[in-house]
């Protein structure tokens, strides 16, 4: 690993880790700060990640440190490949496996051909709506701790473009998919809106970014396995 404590300290450096499922972006962002501290033997180090990834999700984040930690923003613009999976015929009010399956509907009607067209209406420019179980801000709060606590949440929209929305495989009720789009786009609201594009519901039940821009999860490292590598400099 091209790494020194010079350069950690003088420069920074941008890493790529796989996220676990389960474990916040913040949480990433915090093991590698402590990683980092201990090993410059400072109390203070800067360090962010290029694009919040949810708990239920795994796959890849970019992180900047130190100096490095100015080009965040860039990374950020980057497009974004993920895989997954949609579990036809329920609904959930995160629109993934957050909260609990609140509807449910048939799947007798659906075909290849129904769901092939739905994914074709969801590429190119689409206007989004913002899930209410979002990081979003409204009125100065997270959309999120509203919807939690079951205050009347006006739902925001917003421009995205879906570059590629490609069916892999379908095993009833679940079917694989890959997506390439934009930043800010939310997958779990293109799984809601896939499910009612087939005259039913539909929620996100599996996801995995793949890539950032060009930076795939291939290269990226198991934060333990970073933090392990960290301190034998």
């Amino acid at each position: 690993m091209d790494i020194s404590k010079e350069l950690l300290k003088e420069q920074g450096k941008v890493f790529l880790i796989d996220k676990p499922l389960e474990w916040t972006s913040f949480d990433v962002v915090a093991k590698l700060r402590n990683a980092c501290k201990r090993v410059l033997n400072q109390k203070k180090y800067k360090v962010g990640h290029a694009g919040t990834l949810d708990p239920l999700a795994s796959g890849l984040l970019i992180i900047c440190t130190g100096k490095m930690t100015k080009q965040i923003n860039q990374f950020q613009d980057l497009p974004k490949e993920y895989t997954g999976t949609i579990f036809l015929g329920a609904t959930r009010p995160s629109f993934d496996k957050e909260t609990p399956i609140n509807e449910y509907f048939s799947t007798d009607h659906i075909t290849e051909e129904m769901m092939q067209n739905a994914a074709a209406k969801l590429t190119g420019e689409i206007d989004q709506k913002v899930p209410i179980f979002s990081a979003v801000k409204v009125d100065g709060q997270r959309m999120y701790k509203l919807a939690r606590k079951g205050e009347d949440v006006k739902i925001k929209s917003r421009k995205v473009f879906v570059e590629e929305f490609t069916i892999n495989s379908v095993t009833f009720p679940e079917v694989e998919f890959k997506i390439r789009c934009s930043k800010g786009t939310y997958i779990r609201a293109m799984a809601d809106d896939f499910g009612k594009l087939l005259n039913g519901g539909a929620y996100l039940s599996s996801l995995r970014r793949t890539a950032i821009g060009e930076y795939s999860v291939e290269n990226a490292w198991e934060i333990e396995e970073l933090v392990e590598e960290l301190n034998t400099l």
